[in-house]
């Protein structure tokens, strides 16, 4: 059984609500994904437990977040998350559907880590479906989403399993977005690409990065990599 909450150094997820637990794919998305200068509003599409919004705002004391969250019960987790975290008053948690949600500013930043199963097969539980498959959210309308929410300066960070960022890739090259950065995330060294943590924006950019984080070695301990990326953030490390 999952713990009902999941410790860091400066603030406390309870998850028991909610159909997704923190993952260390989530944790390395909010470790790794920078805040830019300039930036001082960040959208959190399907922020669940409130984990993305809460890395964001400890990692950067100038920002203030919206967080919108699809099912009630998830919402209300990352509200009472938020709401004792030490940064509750820049963290704005809202129950809602981004695709009709009527936002009142445009976002330097949007991060998230959406529904991304759209081909697997489905569990028992229909919440956990809702939150791991694309039946509440595709690609075309998130897209839609972040496209009518995102400055024109602005950038976003998206997590996703390879197969599915293949298809995320050509979605934003259809419609003339570029690539800034990318993280390929393998568990060991000669293990495939587990997930994938994108940047995107639209502006022409001068050059691509490309990175690969391995998070543990040969001996199943985490890699000097993965520790100095996280060390912010988890317990012992």
């Amino acid at each position: 059984m999952s713990n009902t909450y999941f410790q860091f150094k400066q603030f406390r997820v309870e998850q028991g609500n909610c159909a997704m637990k923190v993952t260390t794919d989530a944790c390395i998305q909010g470790a790794w994904t920078p805040v830019l200068p300039g930036v001082k509003n960040v959208l959190d599409i399907g922020t669940g437990t409130g984990l993305l919004a809460l890395m964001l705002a400890q990692k950067n004391n100038e920002i203030t977040i919206d967080a919108i969250e699809y099912d009630a019960d998830a919402a209300a987790q990352a509200k009472e998350n938020t709401g004792n975290s030490p940064w509750c008053e820049r963290i704005n948690v809202i129950e809602g559907d981004v695709r009709n949600y009527s936002f009142n500013i445009k976002y330097d930043l949007i991060i998230t880590n959406p529904p991304f199963f759209s081909n697997s097969l489905l569990g028992d539980s229909a919440n956990k479906n809702i939150a791991r498959h694309t039946l509440s959210l595709s690609f075309t309308e998130l897209f839609d989403a972040i496209a009518c929410c995102l400055n024109d300066d602005g950038y976003l960070s998206i997590l996703l399993p390879l197969d599915e960022y293949l298809q995320w890739q050509e979605i934003m090259s259809d419609a003339g977005w570029q690539e800034l950065s990318v993280l390929y995330i393998k568990h060991t060294t000669n293990a495939p690409v587990k997930r994938v943590v994108g940047l995107f924006c639209r502006k022409e950019i001068e050059a691509r990065n490309e990175t690969t984080l391995v998070i543990k070695n040969g001996q199943e301990l985490y890699t000097d990599e993965f520790v100095a990326l996280l060390a912010p953030y988890y317990l012992n490390l």
